[in-house]
C-alpha cells in the first residue's frame, strides 16, 4: 500500500541496526538511501535492491537544493502502490535535514507514515569520549558554524560539532571557533564512532584541519573554555547578587542610585581607551558591562524589561539600519551610509507614536559639550547642512577669533568663546578627528608635562611659586621632549 517508512541505519556498524530496522529491511525488495556512503550499507541483505540519491550531491548547487530534491522524490515514491522505505544514517530525526520535512509533508498529504528509529551517532560518540552529555552539552552543525563569525553557544559549555566531513569544513569551523577559543584550546576529534575503525584524537584546536582521519563520520568535541567565560554565567552572578541570599548593597540599588556609577565607569572606560592600555580596557569594559547588566536585572525584577529585550531591540535596530549589509540596498562609501542612516532614522521617527522630534533631539543633553557639539554637526551635515569646502570652516574660525577680540563684556565674551569652540569642533569633524578625544589627549599631555615641571622644581629644591615664567618654560620644553606623543 502507499506510504513512507523513514528508517535509521544506525552509526555505521551493521550489528548496531535495531531489531525493528532489520525486520523491515528483511521484508522489502528495495530500499532508497540518502547516501551509500555509510558502512552499514555493506551489511544489507543481497536480496534487497539498493537505490541512492548520491548523484544529486554531484549535480546540486547547494545542500538545500539536494535535500529539497530528495524530499520531492521520496514523496513521489510514497504515492506508489508499494510505497517506499527511505533510510538515512543514524536516526531519522537527529541531525537529519530530510526526514522531518518528509514527515510533515506526508501528514499534510495524508500518506501513511512509519518511523523506525536508529541508534544515532551521539551514543557511540559519547561512549568513545567516556562522556555523559547531561546536563550541559551543546550540539552544533559544522556547516552552520563554519558560516558564522562567532560561535552561537556559550563557551563555558562543552560542545559537539557534527558533520566535520572534510578538512576544508574543519578549517572553516576552526576559524569561527578561534574568534573565542585560543589556538591551543584542547579539543577531541572522534572518527567513525560505533564502528571497527573508531578513533579518538586529542589535539589543540589549531591542528584539527590537519588530521588525516577526517571523513564522513567525524565529529568534534570542544571542551569548555572555563568558568565565567560566558555572558549567561555573568548574568547568573548578577542575578545572584540581587537574590535574597545575595549582597545587601546590590539588593538596595535602583536605576537612579546607579546613575553616578554608570557615568563614572563610562569615563574610566574612556580613560583606558585614551591610554591604549589593553589590560585596563579589559577591566574597565567589564566594570561598564556590570552596570548595564545590573540595571537590566533590576528592570527584570520589576517586570519592566529583561536582558533579552535589550538584545532584541539593538539587534533589530542594527539589522534595520544596515540594509546595505543585511538587505539589498546598495551604497557607495561612508558618506552615503550615513545619509541613508539618517533617512532610516527619520522614517522611524515618522512611524513612531512618540511626540515628533527634530533631527537633533536624539542627541542626549547630558553628553559632554564637545561630544554633543560634534554630534549636532555630524547630524546636520548628513542632511546637507554643511560648508561646501573646508575653507569656509577656517574662515569661520578666523571670524570668531576676531569677535572674541572685540567682545567688551563678560556675557558677550562667553558667547563668542562658545562660538569659537563650536567652530573648532567643526574643524575637528572636517579633519575626521574626535574633538572630545583630542582635548582629553591634550589634557593628559598637559598633566604629564606639568608633572615634569613640578619634579624639576623639586630637584632644584624650589617651589614653583618662587620660579619665574622663563625658568618654568625651560622645564616645560624639557617635558615636551620627553612626552612627544
Amino acid at each position: 500500500m502507499p506510504g513512507i517508512t523513514l528508517l535509521g541505519l544506525g552509526p555505521g556498524d551493521p550489528a548496531k541496526l535495531t531489531r525493528e530496522a532489520w525486520d523491515v529491511i528483511g521484508s522489502i525488495d528495495e530500499i532508497w538511501l540518502r547516501t551509500k556512503q555509510h558502512p552499514t550499507i555493506a551489511g544489507l541483505p543481497a536480496s534487497v535492491k539498493v537505490h541512492s540519491f548520491d548523484d544529486l550531491y554531484d549535480t546540486g548547487d547547494s545542500f538545500e537544493q539536494v535535500y529539497s530534491a530528495i524530499v520531492e522524490k521520496v514523496l513521489e515514491l510514497g504515492h506508489r502502490a508499494e510505497g517506499v522505505v527511505y533510510a538515512v544514517p543514524g536516526d531519522p530525526f537527529l541531525a537529519e535535514a530530510t526526514c522531518p520535512v518528509i514527515a510533515q509533508r506526508a501528514r499534510v498529504a495524508g500518506l501513511p507514515l512509519k518511523m523506525v528509529s536508529g541508534i544515532s551517532f551521539l551514543e557511540p560518540v559519547f561512549a568513545a569520549l567516556g562522556l555523559d552529555p547531561y546536563p550541559r552539552l551543546v550540539l552544533v552543525d559544522a556547516l552552520e558554524l563554519s558560516q558564522a563569525h562567532l560561535p552561537a553557544f556559550p563557551p563555558d559549555m562543552p560542545a559537539l560539532v557534527a558533520q566535520i566531513y572534510s578538512r576544508m569544513v574543519a578549517a572553516e569551523v576552526k576559524m569561527t571557533l578561534n574568534a573565542v577559543y585560543p589556538d591551543e584550546h584542547p579539543v577531541r576529534l572522534v572518527h567513525a564512532a560505533g564502528t571497527q575503525a573508531e578513533l579518538v584524537e586529542d589535539l589543540p584546536l589549531y591542528k584539527i584541519d590537519r588530521s588525516e582521519y577526517i571523513g564522513l563520520l567525524t565529529v568534534l568535541y570542544v571542551s569548555p573554555l572555563g568558568e565565567g567565560t560566558s555572558f549567561e554565567a555573568f548574568q547568573e552572578i548578577i542575578a545572584h547578587l540581587r537574590a535574597p541570599d545575595g549582597c545587601p548593597w546590590d539588593k538596595e540599588q535602583t536605576h537612579q542610585s546607579l546613575r553616578a556609577s554608570l557615568l563614572e565607569e563610562s569615563y574610566e572606560a574612556l580613560a583606558a581607551l585614551d591610554s591604549e592600555d589593553t589590560h585596563k580596557m579589559t577591566e574597565e569594559f567589564g566594570d561598564l558591562l556590570l552596570q548595564i547588566v545590573l540595571n537590566a536585572q533590576i528592570a527584570s525584577e520589576e517586570g519592566e524589561f529583561g536582558m533579552s529585550d535589550v538584545f532584541k531591540g539593538i539587534y533589530d535596530k542594527i539589522v534595520r539600519r544596515h540594509p546595505h549589509v543585511f538587505g539589498e540596498t546598495k551604497v557607495d562609501g561612508v558618506g552615503n551610509v550615513l545619509k541613508n542612516w539618517e533617512k532610516l532614522k527619520a522614517e522611524e521617527r515618522a512611524g513612531s507614536k512618540e511626540p515628533k522630534k527634530g533631527l537633533l533631539d536624539g542627541v542626549p543633553l547630558a553628553l559632554p559639550a564637545l561630544l554633543q557639539a560634534q554630534d549636532y554637526q555630524d547630524r546636520a551635515a548628513r542632511v546637507g547642512f554643511d560648508w561646501p569646502e573646508i575653507e569656509g570652516v577656517l574662515e569661520k574660525i578666523a571670524e570668531e577669533i576676531q569677535e572674541v577680540r572685540q567682545a567688551d563684556n563678560e556675557k558677550e565674551l562667553a558667547g563668542e568663546m562658545g562660538d569659537l569652540i563650536f567652530s573648532l569642533v567643526n574643524l575637528a569633524r572636517w579633519k575626521k578627528i574626535d574633538a572630545e578625544s583630542a582635548l582629553r589627549g591634550a589634557n593628559m599631555r598637559f598633566r604629564q608635562r606639568f608633572a615634569h615641571v613640578e619634579a624639576g622644581a623639586k630637584k632644584q629644591s624650589r617651589n614653583l611659586s618662587d620660579m619665574t615664567m622663563d625658568e618654568m618654560e625651560v622645564l616645560w620644553q624639557e617635558a615636551k621632549k620627553v612626552t612627544k606623543d
